[in-house]
């Protein structure tokens, strides 16, 4: 039994974990702390376990083997590496941390702790994201020569955030806005389908007002080693619509362009898995353990998970070089410097 304590609640997705950890038949809640007190101990009320105050108390607690994070993002470095040094195994929501620099930190940390670290990115998992990774692996569309992709809700447009979660709009607690959280599942899937970045170029501004600290519309340009381009476009004042991903190669073209979400391979003359010309995936790959699952499961019986802390801080640079080509209104190259 993995006896794991709750690091904040100040994340929409932290009820969410929550719950996985309670309907898991190898986990266990212990504790909660959290950065707000009457927020951490509204939780801990709800689900019967004691609340820690004091972090350092939090992480000495009786027979906690492991923590899951969804402190504001500007507190995942400071959290999560005294996690870390107090022996803990990690799971944290995504980003990372604001700056590549404290990634880097985390990535150290890790790899000399030999400790489990997950970082919550599901796309990774999806059987539609799986089936357009082993496309593009596979050669079947030939050469990657553009990807185009867009993730959007209306968050702005009909005020979602305040109170507890009013963070979420403020830039120097959560990062940045639309593109930085809600994005960061799409930002992740175009690194890990198109590679290693080369440069970006990216605009963003707050169409609505009604969060002027941050964006709620945003697009950038980002340019892979293996010279794909990927257009990329972020909001919250998306009212109705498709969230496609779009890949382009020199032999055709997959994508999930639908509102159905089901992935489209395109090529004339194509044959893939028996198939010719134009089809529509029947048949996906098999969706993997969710990364809360995959965590447990390597700290339980050390099973391998395929999602690293690299991964979240690859993530990070690209998030990082977005946002500074933004401000700077200017093309930023691969690595930041």
């Amino acid at each position: 039994m993995v006896k794991i304590g709750k690091l904040s609640m100040a994340h929409v997705h932290a009820r969410g974990y929550v719950q996985q950890i309670m309907d898991h038949p190898e986990a266990q809640l212990v504790a909660i702390w959290d950065e707000i007190p009457e927020r951490g101990e509204a939780a801990a009320r709800e689900w019967n376990v004691p609340f820690v105050a004091d972090l350092h108390e939090f992480l000495a607690f009786e027979d906690m083997q492991a923590v899951a994070c969804d402190a504001t993002t500007k507190l995942h470095h400071e959290v999560i590496m005294h996690a870390i040094q107090a022996g803990k195994h990690v799971f944290t929501e995504k980003a990372l941390t604001v700056s590549t620099a404290d990634s880097d930190e985390i990535v150290q940390a890790v790899e000399e702790s030999g400790i489990k670290f997950m970082i919550s990115l599901p796309s990774r998992c999806s059987p539609e994201i799986l089936f357009l990774k082993r496309v593009l692996d596979q050669g079947v569309i030939g050469d990657l020569t553009l990807m185009r992709a867009r993730i959007a809700h209306s968050a702005a447009l009909d005020r979602w955030f305040s109170g507890h979660t009013a963070w979420f709009a403020e830039a120097e607690a959560a990062g940045g806005g639309a593109l930085f959280d809600l994005g960061c599942h799409t930002v992740d899937v175009m690194r890990w389908l198109m590679g290693t970045p080369k440069s970006v170029i990216a605009n963003m501004n707050s169409f609505t007002g009604v969060y002027p600290d941050v964006d709620d519309n945003a697009v950038a340009v980002v340019e892979s080693e293996g010279k794909a381009l990927g257009i990329l476009d972020v909001a919250w004042v998306h009212r109705a619509g498709p969230n496609p991903i779009e890949l382009y190669g020199t032999k055709g073209f997959v994508g999930i362009r639908g509102v159905d979400g089901r992935p489209i391979l395109m090529s004339e003359g194509l044959e893939y898995a028996g198939f010719r010309g134009d089809l529509t995936a029947k048949r996906l790959p098999d969706a993997l353990p969710s990364p809360m699952r995959q965590w447990i499961a390597a700290i339980e019986r050390d099973e391998p998970m395929t999602i690293t802390v690299r991964d979240g801080r690859n993530l990070t640079e690209l998030l990082e070089g977005i946002y500074r080509s933004a401000r700077e209104r200017r093309m930023v190259d691969f690595p930041l410097s």
